[in-house]
């Protein structure tokens, strides 16, 4: 067994640049520090208004799917 630090930071464990391990390997990772999980939140159907959506982005002047795939695309 190997115990190294690293950081987590957006959503990546960060690990010693000089770390070199040659084949796929389990892992365990523990938070040292307490932390908080947010929740994700989810889209709640019943509260969901397709008129309400389309009076928000009616001076919307880009293409909205291409700015979704970008923004995603950048979380990547």
């Amino acid at each position: 067994m190997l115990a190294i630090k690293g950081t987590y930071k957006d959503g990546k464990i960060l690990l010693p640049p000089n770390l070199e391990i040659t084949k796929p390997t389990d892992v365990i990772i523990i938070f040292i520090e307490d932390i908080e999980i947010s929740e994700n939140k989810k889209l709640d159907l019943r509260k969901f208004s397709f008129n309400k959506s389309r009076a928000l982005l009616k001076d919307y002047k880009e293409v909205l799917s291409d700015v979704i795939i970008e923004e995603r695309r950048s979380v990547l």
